[in-house]
């Protein structure tokens, strides 16, 4: 599918293309058990499918070396593209050592399922402890993100791939809308200024709050919740779907807002990845991106704004799509409407903050949240969820 033109250009340029057409399809199909094998794991195979699909443009394939080393150290690959996560597929040496580059290789899900294809043009060994330090901020195999790299063979291997099929996504097949079809519906519906909108939590006030203020300000929303792993203890992606369903049927202008799933797995990489997902969403078409409190973070490795403050790293422009920072919002009993520090005259005590570790303890023990919190039919939903859990 083409590019419209009155939508911001992916990212590099050209929107990246990489599922097999049926006669690729047909003569991969054919090679299939003459070929070496590499078993993906659930993040290898997201990013198969985001590339493929173009979620990951300019990238057509696993990091070679050339690109990785840059990216990790500057962000930035070697001809000077802004690209903050290494996208790499590692294996052990046993799994390396008789792969011989410039050959293809038979790539399966962790089912054991043939879904691509890898041109392999490299192999290179990599720096565990520099990719966890300058990516994710520390070594501590405790942070998700740094553990999957330490459980990573020590060995990448690198090239273009091929997506064998698109299939429809089991769970939400009418939200798999990937960046060709996005692009086009905002293009069917006027949109020239699209902010986009990541999440990996069930929706609540302070969520519903700043995507409103962003949408006063742009033609449409593109809530695109994340639907890749995950760590155990997040809300499982089913849930988190109900629960958008549930607000955009009741509380949003259905005209103005789009949902579909960003089948990318998370990093938990705080400010670098904050800038991945806003890359992500240019390729979808937005011209905008909300960053909130704390993007991406997990524990307390990143400070509360450092996902905000990196984007003043790169030259104005130079990512293609601006940020809409927001601070924290709360529920202001002053002016009772939700606000941030930035629109409220509300003294602390004034305000009612509630974290996600306090209201997932309050739903396991089936207690309904405040209103100020979370919308009642959005609680009614978790609470059944975490009880059945």
């Amino acid at each position: 599918m083409s590019q419209h033109s009155d939508i911001i250009p992916a990212h590099g340029g050209q929107l990246i293309n990489r599922i097999a057409t049926a006669a690729q399809k047909q003569e991969f199909l054919d090679l299939a058990d003459s070929l070496p094998r590499v078993q993906l794991d659930e993040r290898s195979l997201s990013d198969l499918e985001m590339i493929a699909i173009g979620g990951f443009s300019p990238l057509t394939g696993f990091m070679e070396k050339a690109d990785y080393e840059p990216v990790v150290t500057d962000m930035h690959m070697k001809n000077g593209v802004p690209w903050s996560i290494p996208v790499t597929l590692s294996v052990s040496e046993e799994v390396a050592e008789p792969l011989k580059e410039g050959s293809k290789v038979r790539l399966d899900s962790p089912t054991g399922e043939f879904v691509g294809i890898l041109e392999l043009t490299e192999k290179y060994p990599y720096n565990k402890a520099h990719e966890a330090i300058n990516v994710y901020r520390t070594e501590e195999t405790k942070h998700p993100g740094v553990a999957v790299v330490y459980n990573a063979g020590p060995i990448n291997l690198a090239g273009p791939v091929w997506l064998l099929e698109r299939k429809g996504h089991a769970q939400f097949p009418k939200y798999q809308i990937d960046p060709a079809d996005t692009r086009k519906m905002f293009a069917d519906k006027g949109w020239k200024t699209v902010v986009g909108f990541q999440t990996r939590n069930p929706i609540h006030r302070a969520h519903e709050y700043i995507q409103k203020c962003a949408l006063e300000t742009v033609d449409g929303l593109l809530l695109h919740p994340l639907v890749g792993a995950t760590k155990s203890d997040d809300i499982p992606a089913d849930v988190r779907m109900r629960c958008y369903e549930i607000i955009l049927e009741h509380y949003y202008p259905q005209e103005r807002v789009i949902m579909a799933i960003n089948p990318a797995a998370m990093r938990y990489a705080g400010p670098r990845e904050a800038i991945f997902h806003a890359l992500v969403r240019k390729n979808y078409g937005c011209t905008h991106f909300i960053v909130g409190r704390d993007h991406a973070g997990v524990g307390d490795y990143y400070g509360t704004y450092d996902a905000q403050y990196i984007f003043d790293e790169f030259e104005p422009g130079e990512l293609g799509i601006a940020p809409m920072k927001f601070e924290h919002a709360f529920y202001c009993t002053r002016t009772k409407t939700m606000a941030t520090s930035k629109t409220s005259p509300s003294k602390p005590e004034e305000r009612i903050h509630l974290s996600g570790t306090k209201v997932r303890e309050m739903l396991r023990a089936g207690k309904m949240p405040p209103s100020e919190f979370s919308r009642p039919e959005v609680a009614a939903e978790l609470i059944k969820a975490m009880q059945a859990k």
